[in-house]
């Protein structure tokens, strides 16, 4: 019985990027950001480090080709949307043109309020209660978790319905909810990147990529200034 696994990941001799895949600068290359993940592990290079968009997208372009067409997709809470001048500025800037910006069409979803009352526990394998430890005895207090909702969806959406536009995909997300769409992308022959940080990746979706950018490996190079 011979079991057939997805390529093997090998070193690039560019120190920056590994894989199998040599960029051709005549492809058509689709980058889809995870907005709240590439923003979470950020931090893992070092305390307070912030990269700036628009030098990622000039270092990706430098080592892969141009890029034909940028997503970012991520989800806001109502407080962020009524107090969000700044983050209204900062999409703003996402999608305008360099030298300005790095001309990234931006999509926003909403974080959902969803009700909770137990968890799970993985070591003891059973459902645990949840309660306030301000509540008393005759009170009831609803707990609640934001939930992210639409932004996974969403980049599985671009990812396929743009399939014949494309020929390589650029991830930015570690999330391995994205695997099938992923498989589907590369059973269909074209070439499957990953731009992301070394913390929080799923190692299924580093498994099927032929080409990864570790953000960590030239962060100084995209440091915000």
């Amino acid at each position: 019985m011979v079991t057939s696994y997805p390529r093997d990941i090998e070193t690039n001799t560019s120190h920056r990027a590994y894989g199998v895949h040599t960029a051709d600068r005549n492809e058509r290359r689709l980058w889809l950001i995870d907005g709240g993940y590439l923003f979470s592990a950020q931090v893992a290079v070092s305390p307070g480090y912030q990269f700036d968009y628009l030098k990622l997208r000039q270092v990706l372009e430098e080592m892969g080709g141009p890029i034909w067409r940028a997503y970012y997709l991520n989800a806001m809470g109502p407080g962020d949307r009524e107090n969000g001048g700044g983050q209204e500025r900062f999409h703003t800037w996402l999608q305008s043109a360099p030298p300005s910006g790095p001309k990234i069409i931006t999509m926003l979803y909403n974080l959902r309020d969803s009700d909770v009352s137990h968890a799970y526990c993985k070591e003891c394998g059973l459902s645990v209660n949840l309660q306030c430890p301000r509540a008393h005895t005759a009170e009831h207090h609803t707990l609640s978790r934001r939930v992210q909702k639409g932004v996974d969806v969403g980049l599985a959406s671009l990812a396929l319905t743009q399939i014949n536009s494309y020929d390589t995909l650029t991830l930015s997300s570690g999330d391995g909810d994205l695997l099938d769409a992923i498989r589907y992308i590369s059973y269909a022959g074209k070439n499957v990147e990953l731009a992301v940080f070394k913390y929080g990746v799923a190692t299924e979706l580093q498994s099927w990529a032929d080409r990864i950018y570790w953000i960590d490996d030239f962060a100084e190079e995209v440091a915000r200034e």
